[in-house]
């Protein structure tokens, strides 16, 4: 061998050995960590976190942008898809191992003008990185690590593994990750429902996720569709005459893209969500990391039943509509009277907007920014109509009065013996007013709502009885003064439960004199309350704040023969693989007898049968319930809360600026508010499904069977005197405090995403499925291909094997 030829084959093999010790310091780590094997069966590919209701309804995830993913297996995707893929990315995909050397060769010798070399196994690889290298060096070094990956990725998994994991990782048009939530959102139907140029608009997409948008590009995605149904022509899986004809068809979309504004119960999902992150910070992984809500494909199953929450929000839809009515056509409201004396409040509202920042940011003067707040702008705003929005033109001012003056309302509803939150309605319309009214935080005046927990006091521990004699006179307390404040001229007494049934406030002045503030202040706690409440005389006419989810939990010890009932919204938290992480259990506490329970439950039914809720029983055809309404000073705030055997609600009307109010009777809790829980337990009741019984008792005592009870409807106190809260209120039924024609379809926050869960449902249904042909060469690859078992192999299906791949 001559000299130069010895030279040449050292410079070769010096060479080769010198490229694969570089291939194996690269997959060793040196130049960048690289995903192992387990890595590869299990990658860190972020996973959004869903919520469950209690039937286990879909209702809504938390995620990151690129989070948002949901697998779906290879069996379960449309074969147009696969073939759609395969055609336009890589049509020798069953033919190499990784690395197409024909495409790798053809694609150097053109310098890429004629496309890349990139196999769906290494854009599977790629996908697997943060983000894609920018400069030449680390492109050329993110390309070889590529190559191992897919190299790997082809030796441990089956063809159609890969292409399931990479449909499952892949970005589509509008942030929109994964084949499942593509189809959802494009065409609202499940990925093996696609149709071949569904399919082929979506694989279009691939080359430019922007460009290709159906929705904001009709013209280039309708081009690049056909082309991809040309490719597939081209590669024997369409006839010519098929794809001439499919061309021809234009795109319909029907988009729906899930969003934090149109879930199942926002307001609820809201809660969960900082509930969640609480959880987070105490609970760790098996590595010591905390969970990440938004990253670690978490299963929350909540209490929610997602019927009971649409029938919650249609309640509020029908009913506000009316009061908001009522509120425009006040003069004070007309004529911006009510905002006279308040323009400090103003604005703080101004220069806390984002129309303030921005324009700060931009850099003109205060002066200049609130000149702005004074010009007319054309604009969308709120408004109580089927699209629940309406154009209009108004100053950023006047839209800041605008806002500020609808009332608002939260409506919850729970099982009182498990403490199980059924429905939450934390306001009229999550999308523009996300201030949640029912959640412990916010908290508002009480009213006379409060009075059956005084009531509760004098009867368990100062032998009170229904038919006790109470005075109906201001009571005065030394440093406080006369409780009411205003003397209404009352004489006489009249029996407590007539005082509860009318909610006459100068027989709750007298029992709480009896029983003394700081006792009933301390009653409060004792019963579960948590906010502290001051013992002022005048906390027996509710002047305290308080949440409506610490009164429903308060209120669960009525029908609960005692037990104060923590409410509950979660039932258990399974990280993705469907580990039980926390269970959380129904938290009871023994708080007053049984027989006081009962006697309550049975006296607060005077307010439904002839009180300030008349009629609401009989309308209802409820065996036994009970109900209590609550009015503010100047009816800032109206409550109704009422209770079956089986189940309670509450519900508050108001405006989050007090002083923006409803004048007159419309505004006190019997009309305000009671409608609205009427109106959801028609519905509740009359849905078999929700197993409610109208015939459905409270549990007697045995100690109380053997005594004479009460008339609690007796007729010698049906007759309130003047002032009485509810006095000639003319309560009716829920259907006389409907909107009109135009109001009564609002689309609800969660009816949207109900409709769409049932399109889903239907989706993925049983279908009579034709098996597709296999091919013969990939199956014997597949036979030949050495099989790890992890999370991939239960994701995409098929049996463990063992190492000889048995």
């Amino acid at each position: 061998m001559t000299r130069p030829v010895k030279i040449f084959w050292r410079i070769f093999l010096y060479g080769f050995l010198g490229i694969v010790l570089f291939l194996l310091l690269i997959n060793w780590g040196l130049f960048g960590k690289m995903p192992s094997l387990d890595e590869l069966e299990n990658p860190s590919i972020t996973l959004a976190s869903e919520v469950f209701g209690d039937d286990g309804t879909p209702m809504g995830k938390y995620y990151r942008e690129r989070g948002n993913r949901s697998y779906v297996k290879y069996n379960d995707i449309s074969k147009h898809v696969i073939n759609a893929l395969v055609a336009t990315e890589d049509k020798r995909f069953y033919d190499h191992s990784g690395i197409d050397g024909i495409r790798l060769t053809k694609a150097l010798a053109t310098l890429g003008r004629d496309g890349g070399a990139s196999t769906i196994t290494q854009q599977l690889a790629l996908n697997m990185f943060d983000e894609r290298a920018t400069n030449i060096v680390s492109r050329i070094l993110q390309k070889l690590k590529e190559n191992i990956i897919a190299i790997k990725l082809e030796r441990n998994f089956t063809k159609q593994e890969i292409i399931a994991l990479y449909l499952n990782t892949v970005s589509f048009s509008d942030n929109v990750y994964g084949i499942r939530n593509a189809a959802r959102t494009f065409f609202s139907k499940e990925p093996d429902r696609l149709t071949v140029e569904e399919a082929a608009v979506l694989v279009g997409m691939q080359k430019a996720t922007g460009t290709y948008n159906p929705r904001t590009n009709y013209k280039a995605s309708f081009d690049r569709r056909n082309t991809v149904i040309e490719l597939m022509a081209r590669n024997n899986f369409l006839s010519e005459a098929e794809a001439a004809k499919l061309k021809k068809e234009p795109i319909r979309l029907n988009y729906k893209k899930m969003d934090e504004n149109n879930g199942i119960a926002p307001y609820f999902l809201d809660v969960i969500r900082e509930e969640l992150k609480k959880w987070a910070k105490d609970h760790k992984k098996p590595n010591g990391d905390e969970y990440d809500i938004y990253a670690d494909g978490l299963h929350i199953y909540t209490t929610i039943n997602p019927r009971m929450q649409l029938y919650a929000e249609e309640a509020v839809a029908k009913h506000l509509p009316v009061l908001q009515r009522a509120l425009a056509a006040q003069r004070g409201v007309k004529t911006d009277a009510i905002w006279k004396g308040h323009d400090n409040i103003l604005e703080g509202y101004m220069k806390s907007s984002q129309r303030w920042k921005n324009l700060k940011e931009d850099g003109l003067s205060d002066a200049e920014i609130k000149k702005t707040f004074y010009q007319k702008t054309p604009m969308k705003v709120f408004a109580w109509n089927p699209k629940k929005e309406k154009d209009t033109v108004m100053t950023p001012m006047d839209s800041i009065k605008y806002n500020r003056e609808m009332m608002q309302a939260s409506f919850m509803v729970m099982d009182p013996l498990s403490g199980q939150v059924k429905a939450w309605v934390g306001g009229i319309d999550f999308k523009n007013y996300k201030y949640d009214h029912v959640n412990l935080k916010t908290k508002r005046q009480v009213g006379s709502s409060i009075k059956p927990f005084l009531y509760s006091l004098a009867v368990e521990e100062y032998g009170f009885t229904p038919e006790t004699q109470c005075e109906q006179t201001q009571q005065y307390f030394p440093g406080s003064g006369y409780v009411p404040a205003k003397n209404r001229g009352r004489v006489g007494t009249r029996t407590m439960a007539s005082g509860l049934a009318w909610s006459v406030n100068e027989v709750a002045a007298y029992i709480i004199k009896q029983t003394t503030p700081q006792r009933f202040a301390d009653f409060l706690k004792q019963i579960n309350i948590p906010t502290k409440v001051d013992p002022y005389p005048s906390i027996a006419l509710g002047t305290c704040d308080l949440s409506l989810y610490e009164m429903m939990w308060g209120y669960t010890m009525f029908p609960s023969g005692g037990f104060s009932t923590k409410p509950i919204y979660i039932t258990r938290i399974e990280d993705k693989n469907g580990n039980v992480l926390t269970p959380f259990a129904t938290e009871r506490k023994e708080v007053i007898s049984q027989t006081t329970a009962y006697t309550m439950a049975r006296m607060m039914q005077g307010a439904t049968d002839y009180g300030t809720a008349a009629g609401l029983r009989a309308r209802l055809g409820i065996a036994e319930m009970g109900g209590k309404t609550g009015t503010t000073n100047d009816n800032s705030d109206a409550w109704f809360f009422g209770f079956t055997p089986q189940l309670m609600a509450g519900a508050w009307i108001g405006c989050d600026d007090r002083f923006i109010r409803l004048d007159g009777g419309l505004g006190e809790g019997g009309r305000a508010a009671r409608p609205i829980w009427e109106y959801f337990f028609q519905k509740a009741l009359a849905d078999k499904t929700l197993g409610l019984d109208k015939q459905a008792r409270f549990v007697q005592p045995e100690n109380m069977r053997s005594e004479q009870l009460y008339d609690y409807g007796g007729i010698a106190d049906r007759t309130p005197d003047p002032g009485a809260e509810g006095a000639n209120q003319g309560n009716g039924t829920a259907d006389e405090y409907l909107g009109t024609p135009d109001t009564q379809n609002i689309p609800t926050d969660s009816k949207q995403a109900i409709e769409e869960q049932k399109v889903l449902e239907e989706a993925v249904k049983p279908k009579n499925q034709v098996p597709e042909k296999k091919d013969p060469k990939e199956e014997v690859k597949q036979e030949e291909k050495k099989k790890k078992d992890g999370l991939f192999r239960r994701i995409f299906g098929g049996k463990k094997k063992d190492k000889e791949g048995n």
